[in-house]
């Protein structure tokens, strides 16, 4: 529990950080007509419990029983490129004029915070978790 709640608090920064700060006029823009009035928080916890459990399980916790930074980048990095080509890509082949760039532009985010999230996580979790 201890090492999926340092991920889960690293990758909630990180995400917090695009989410409100550097995508929303890029979303409004590309997707505004798609976007909901107000967040589902309960889809939006449920989203998280669920992600961060799947990255600990794939990408953390693998890292550490090999003590491999290099296994956490990859795996973590990997880990992040299905799950958002799985959104970005349902996406693209089912709803009209989804834009070619948001896809881009979520899996190069998807498969960055993952790797750099399980990256971090590894190595704060070596350094504080027995």
């Amino acid at each position: 529990m201890k090492i999926y709640g340092i991920t889960f608090l690293i990758f909630l920064v990180l995400d917090s950080v695009w989410l409100g700060l550097i995508s929303p006029s890029l979303y409004k823009e590309q997707i505004g007509h798609l976007l909901a009035p107000e967040v589902n928080w309960i889809a939006a916890a449920l989203f998280y419990i669920l992600f961060i459990a799947g990255l600990v399980y794939f990408a953390v916790k693998p890292a550490i029983q090999g003590d491999s930074w290099k296994t956490a980048v990859k795996n973590g990095a990997f880990f992040g490129l299905v799950c958002y080509a799985t959104y970005d890509l349902t996406n693209q082949a089912t709803i009209r004029d989804w834009p070619l760039m948001i896809t881009a532009i979520d899996l190069m985010w998807g498969t960055f915070i993952c790797g750099i999230s399980s990256l971090l996580s590894f190595f704060t979790a070596r350094r504080f978790v027995e």
